[in-house]
């Protein structure tokens, strides 16, 4: 056995389903060994039962002999002995095999949608992802799980068929020749289900996407009065996913029927044939009652031979779903040739907007396009969809470092950064820097009150995507997350945009002392953060066109006034006195 999570996953070979199957397999090769080994023994025992009672019955029953009889009994308890214990470590290996295919995908998916970033929800749909932590999962680890039994089901027909071909020529090979045949009327059903299941998958992939975007989207919704419209939506795709979930359903249904029907049908044959043969004396009684046993017993094989057909196609296409996210590459890769790290405190430069930040400054940039400010934020942080060489760090571009030094000395915290679902107090430290830094993190972002109407304070469970918290309480916690990781960089998108006024006046004016001597950047236009800031960037269509301090700004720049004050005209709007 094995401990899980897995220390590491692997690098999966993802050139098609079947290799990635393959792969798993391999990289649980003991245990699938040792559920096989244990799936023989266990199947095989059952096998041979039916001769053992045979042997009993001839040799001991109708030949009246004590001693014959309590051998053979002997032997049965023997061999159902060794049945249970087989079957006991059978199914132990079985769960550790599914559990271990279920663990390494689980790690596989998240180590990859690690290293995409932002490039996952351009390339797959949220629906998608999360169906793989769903019924994929699933599929994947009952391919896994059916392998020891469909391994016991092989050796136990060959072994029945061997005893049978011993005692009968014709009901060996019947066996022998029946048991493929019954294979080959199931085979035609299968690649039919195959590609519904693919349809139905990916119907689920959707509307799972369309759900993950109404509930994330319903205050939206509400507002502009969209609710019926993504009812309707939903309804219709929900509808036709149902649709493709029964034409599944028709086929798995005639198969399930098949497997009872042929096996019975094939039961009922060789019982038939065992019976003649007794009645003309060909065989003994105790034969009879052991081809019966047989012909009981083969129904077992049967059925997991079609049971392993059927889940491997259901593993088969889970597997495509798997491969399709493990193939994808970032948007933003490693450099070929990597250049030498800047030292630290480097100044920051964006060549294309003449933004330069000063090491260990706290920077304001504000623009007349609120969107325009959120790029640049994106950029400097090399979180931008197509990155450039426009971003330096010490005069070297981003793009020639390490994505994961670049990770490591620049966070940028933007306004669609939510909290994960876990104890709040691992979701603000997430780097271990101890509850000094996060206490500190949280008088900073000035959320100590957040903290002080929690039930069990930073033990507290956090819903998914810090639901639970409203948009100020969220939003401060988030810049608590970011001060917490004390990089040499912080780059912060409208931190304080769903704050009260003088909450908002202590986070800026503590974030300055907090991040002293540490190069910060903040994308802001609220006059307060300004203020606060040791220098500040405007931009116009795209350019730095003035900096400087807040109030010299605001009397040199009328622009930056209007922008900030939100005046309309130059006469109108607020003062300069209540901007500042």
């Amino acid at each position: 056995m094995r401990n899980l999570p897995l220390g590491h996953p692997g690098t999966a070979d993802h050139r098609s389903p079947g290799r990635f199957l393959w792969w798993l397999a391999m990289g649980q090769r003991r245990t699938l060994a040792g559920g096989m080994i244990f799936g023989i023994l266990w199947m095989s025992s059952q096998a041979v039962m039916p001769a053992v009672i045979g042997r009993a019955i001839d040799e001991g029953i109708a030949a009246k002999d004590s001693s014959e009889l309590l051998k053979w009994t002997m032997a049965m308890l023997v061999i159902g002995l060794v049945q249970a214990a087989s079957g006991i470590m059978r199914h132990r290996f079985a769960v550790t095999n599914w559990l271990t295919t279920a663990y390494r995908t689980v790690q596989l998916v998240g180590r990859q949608a690690v290293t995409l970033g932002g490039t996952l929800p351009r390339k797959v749909s949220t629906g998608e992802v999360v169906a793989i932590g769903t019924s994929d999962l699933s599929h994947l680890g009952n391919a896994m799980d059916v392998s020891a039994r469909f391994a016991g089901a092989i050796v136990s027909f060959v072994l029945v068929s061997v005893i049978l071909l011993q005692t009968s020529l014709t009901l060996g090979l019947l066996v022998l020749v029946g048991v493929p045949v019954l294979m080959l009327l199931v085979g035609p059903l299968l690649a039919p289900l195959q590609r519904r299941s693919m349809r139905q998958r990916e119907l689920m992939g959707e509307l799972s996407n369309t759900a993950s975007d109404i509930v994330s989207g319903l205050r939206v919704l509400r507002g502009i009065g969209g609710e019926q419209v993504f009812h309707d939506r939903y309804r219709r795709e929900s509808q036709q996913t149902r649709r493709a979930g029964v034409e599944v359903a028709k086929l798995q249904s005639i198969l399930d029927a098949l497997q009872i029907f042929l096996p019975g049908l094939f039961v009922v044959t060789v019982v038939w044939i065992g019976a003649r043969y007794a009645v003309q004396g060909q065989i003994s009684p105790g034969e009879l009652v052991a081809f019966y046993g047989y012909a009981a017993f083969l129904m077992i094989p049967l059925r997991t031979a079609t049971e392993y057909a059927n889940k491997l196609i259901r593993a088969l296409v889970s597997a495509r779903r798997v491969c399709r996210v493990l193939s994808l590459t970032p948007e933003i890769a490693d450099p070929a040739v990597v250049a030498p790290s800047p030292p630290p405190g480097s100044d920051l430069d964006d060549v294309r907007t003449g933004l330069h930040v000063t090491a260990g400054n706290l920077v304001a940039v504000v623009s007349d396009r609120p969107e325009e400010a959120a790029d640049l934020a994106d950029r400097l942080g090399l979180c931008a969809p197509v990155p450039d060489d426009d971003v330096r760090l010490g005069g070297v571009p981003l793009t020639s470092l390490l994505g994961s030094e670049v990770r490591r000395r620049i966070v940028v915290s933007d306004t669609g950064s939510v909290l994960f679902s876990g104890l709040l107090r691992d979701r603000l430290d997430i780097t271990g820097s101890g509850g000094s830094a996060v206490a500190r993190a949280l008088d900073t972002a000035s959320a100590h009150d957040v903290l002080a109407a929690l039930p069990d304070g930073l033990d507290s469970i956090v819903a998914e995507r810090g639901r639970s918290f409203s948009g100020g309480q969220r939003q401060r916690l988030v810049l608590a997350r970011a001060l917490t990781t004390d990089p040499e960089i912080l780059i912060l998108v409208e931190p304080t945009s769903a704050v009260d006024a003088h909450t908002e006046a202590r986070i800026a004016a503590r974030l300055r002392e907090h991040r002293a001597g540490r190069t910060t950047v903040v994308v802001s236009s609220s006059p307060l953060v300004l203020d606060a800031a040791d220098e500040v960037a405007f931009l116009r269509e795209g350019r730095v066109v003035a900096s400087g301090r807040h109030g010299e700004l605001l009397e040199t720049c009328r622009d930056y006034r209007a922008v900030v004050t939100r005046e309309t005209s130059p006469e109108a709007g607020l003062t300069v006195e209540a901007a500042r």
